[in-house]
């Protein structure tokens, strides 16, 4: 049985392993904390970058001789695997740690059964303490392993009438300042980057990340199947880096030295899946969906997004682009039921989060 000790430590681990969002793909974002044999916090860490040191690795390097016979928090299993890095359940071992408490369990086959390693050296391991916390905060890794495809979340914004421009095409702003802002969060946090051509061509968006100090910059990706994009385009500077994805036969000349991802196209358009598979290969487990409503569709129809995250600012327009086009929707028992997660006020917006029901 918890104690309020352990919840309270797991918490902050947690919340530790937040601090990780958007700087160690392909890898979670994990926190640790260490307490010694009295209960007393001694040591503390997260998985900072990709190839650095663990969470755990941090928190005993700070608990020092201290951890021996204490207690660590820690939000995944820790894992059983040397790769860049060690494996940190050896190390936990080593240390002399006498308990170990974890979150989640680590679906990685590759990482995996750090558990039984610590079980087998006589640790008392205990599984499960906050369990929907910690997969919260670790949502997209998790479910990318878990699909064998990016997260995808889908932010858009829009008007309390559900349009996201108005009749003449004029969108700039509907959202309030804050709410801009805050998007550059959701950026900051993402592997990636995705808009259509659609968008491309009417917006001209820049999609780097602003106003977050040392941001790790997500890759830009343009779905722009016949490679309309103009050289002068904002995605093609060097703020962040850049992968336009076009058809198989897409004439680039145009576009010299541009990173290219060149796929078959599937009744006039590039699959989904397949694009999404294309992306896990180079290491993207998170996407962050920008485009219009057109793309949107495209992805809800496949299937493909994991969260929606929609900014409703207090306006009414009465015309105009919807936020969803098509999404092969015909009748009301076909409509994607949410569950929301969180309503937050941004500003004088509101912002809410959901995700299909029974994900």
């Amino acid at each position: 049985m918890a104690t309020q000790a352990d919840i309270t430590a797991m918490r902050r681990a947690i919340a530790l392993a937040a601090r990780g969002l958007g700087s160690t793909s392909p890898n979670p974002v994990v926190g640790c904390v260490i307490t010694d044999a009295s209960g007393h916090q001694v040591g503390e860490g997260w998985h900072q970058r990709a190839g650095g040191p663990h969470a755990e690795i941090h928190a005993l390097r700070a608990a020092g001789v201290l951890a021996r016979g204490g207690t660590a928090y820690v939000t995944l299993e820790p894992c059983n695997h040397t790769g860049r890095t060690g494996p940190c359940a050896q190390a936990l071992v080593e240390a002399g740690v006498a308990r170990v408490v974890y979150a989640v369990g680590d679906p990685n086959p590759q990482a995996t059964g750090g558990a039984a390693t610590l079980r087998a050296a006589g640790v008392d391991v205990e599984e499960g303490l906050l369990t929907d916390e910690a997969e919260a905060g670790n949502l997209a890794w998790l479910t990318s392993v878990r699909t064998g495809r990016p997260f995808v979340r889908w932010k858009y914004a829009a008007t309390l009438d559900g349009r996201v421009a108005a009749a003449d095409g004029t969108s700039r702003w509907i959202s309030s300042a804050e709410s801009r802002a805050d998007v550059h969060r959701l950026r900051a946090e993402a592997d990636a980057v995705l808009v259509g051509g659609g968008t491309l061509r009417t917006d001209d968006p820049h999609l780097a990340v602003r106003g977050i100090e040392g941001a790790t910059q997500p890759l830009r990706i343009a779905l722009d199947t016949y490679a309309g994009l103009l050289p002068t385009a904002r995605i093609l500077d060097d703020a962040a880096p850049t992968l336009l994805v076009v058809a198989e036969d897409a004439d680039t000349r145009h576009l010299p030295g541009v990173d290219l991802l060149r796929l078959p196209l599937h009744d006039g358009r590039i699959g989904v899946h397949e694009l999404l598979t294309q992306l896990y290969a180079r290491g993207i487990r998170s996407v962050l969906l920008e485009g219009g409503p057109t793309l949107a569709g495209a992805f809800l129809t496949a299937g493909a997004v994991d969260q929606v995250v929609g900014y409703l600012a207090p306006v009414l327009l009465g015309a105009g682009p919807n936020a969803l086009a098509d999404a092969g929707i015909t009748t009301l028992t076909q409509a994607l039921r949410l569950d929301i997660t969180e309503t937050t006020p941004i500003g004088p917006d509101l912002r809410i989060t959901a995700t299909p029901k029974g994900a």
